[in-house]
């Protein structure tokens, strides 16, 4: 099929939920793709910060191949040897202590706000339930998910929602420490805000954040389903601010492109999930549990790590010297190779037109442009999408 058939025969038949682009990409490696017209494309969405080690990378492939010749699929009533290795080296190389795998980052985040529940009932009391979270958050589509979502476009048409979540602004102390209530048992946000602009919270601001949860008795609620796992340039982004959370959530890279999410917590935390109160049919099954392993063993690399850091302060640097060319752009945000160009402009007509020049990037929050490209990208390709980028931007008027 080419692309017009395939987006007739898509239009038919698959539900109208997604902006589509007029493009079907059929083929990847590395850090470019491939369309059904055989059209190659430079790739800095990478499969919205999915493919952090890039398309079809060789250890994921080989280990998604034996695995898939072995065994695919078992109940997790039995112990799974790959779930296992994931989980250690994921323990191993954080502050936490226990892992629950599941098959995305809602689903993470949806563990997350079980749990930080089932703790405040047990340690805290039976009126504890409220968790804060911040606008311009996001944190996935399922009911509860997109209610702690602070971002009403994304809630439209779909009350009742669940009860127990307040709202306010990002980086805000002030704000977050009058919203706690006798009913608040959590704090939960992005320590970068992808959906909603790549935003990145304060270091002071954190730490502050941190301690007041530590004297109010509150639980503090990482979710890094996009800003972890190796896209800060810390395997973690919670370590650029010399904080640990009581819970974690994970998805996106973790298993190089194969679906999967993961929910870490604190011994005490974890341990409030006893058998029956949670749990998922495909959540660490060997495919993408193998995956999984494969993947996180290269992210977690020191090497792998100093390599993401460098090559990360090389493409902010070439945005700054974007920014000093064109009055229109207002900021330069993010951290390695997660990063964004506030643009007074709107963004749109900017992707559209680097698609036309072979280079794949989106937009956030209207006037925000985000780079998340794969985190084996080379300097020059780093050069080849900023040259791109200042041609398009030099007949902006």
């Amino acid at each position: 099929m080419n692309t017009s058939e395939i987006i007739e025969t898509g239009q038919k038949y698959v539900m109208n939920t997604y902006g589509r682009l007029p493009m079907a990409l059929i083929k990847g490696q590395g850090v470019h793709v491939w369309d059904a017209d055989g059209n190659k494309y430079l790739d800095f969405v990478a499969g919205l910060a999915v493919n952090s080690l890039g398309h079809c990378h060789p250890a994921v492939v080989e280990a998604i191949r034996e695995q898939a010749g072995t065994l695919l699929h078992v109940s997790n009533i039995y112990w799974i040897e790959p779930q296992v290795k994931l989980a250690q080296v994921l323990i191993e190389n954080s502050a936490l202590d226990k892992v629950f795998f599941c098959n995305s980052g809602a689903e993470a985040n949806e563990g997350a706000i079980k749990l930080a529940r089932k703790y405040a009932k047990k340690y805290m009391g039976p009126d504890k339930f409220e968790i804060i979270t911040m606008h311009q958050s996001f944190h996935g589509r399922t009911l509860a998910a997109i209610t702690a979502t602070a971002q009403p476009k994304y809630q439209k048409d779909l009350d009742p929602l669940p009860q127990g979540f307040k709202y306010v602004p990002f980086n805000d102390f002030a704000a977050l420490e009058e919203a706690i209530t006798e009913n608040t048992c959590a704090v939960m946000m992005e320590p970068i805000q992808g959906e909603g602009g790549v935003n990145t919270a304060d270091y002071e601001y954190m730490q502050k954040v941190k301690q007041l949860c530590v004297d109010q008795n509150l639980l503090l609620i990482f979710d890094e389903v996009q800003c972890g796992l190796a896209r800060t340039g810390k395997l973690f982004a919670y370590e650029h601010y010399g904080v640990e959370p009581d819970i974690m959530s994970l998805a996106k890279a973790i298993a190089g492109g194969f679906p999967m999410g993961a929910l870490l917590a604190k011994q005490k935390v974890a341990e409030c999930f006893q058998p029956g109160d949670h749990a998922s049919t495909f959540g660490g099954n060997p495919l993408a549990a193998a995956a999984g392993y494969a993947a996180v063993s290269i992210l977690a690399d020191k090497e792998f790590l100093k390599d993401v850091t460098e090559k990360g302060l090389y493409f902010e640097q070439k945005l700054q010297d974007l920014k000093s060319k064109f009055s229109f752009i207002t900021d330069v945000r993010g951290k390695g190779l997660m990063l964004g160009l506030g643009v007074t402009v709107e963004a749109k007509p900017i992707v559209d037109s680097c698609l036309s020049k072979g280079l794949l990037i989106n937009a956030v929050a209207v006037n925000v442009l985000r780079f998340i490209p794969p985190l084996i990208i080379s300097k020059e390709d780093i050069d080849e999408a900023v040259n791109i980028l200042e041609d398009i931007m030099s007949q902006i008027n």
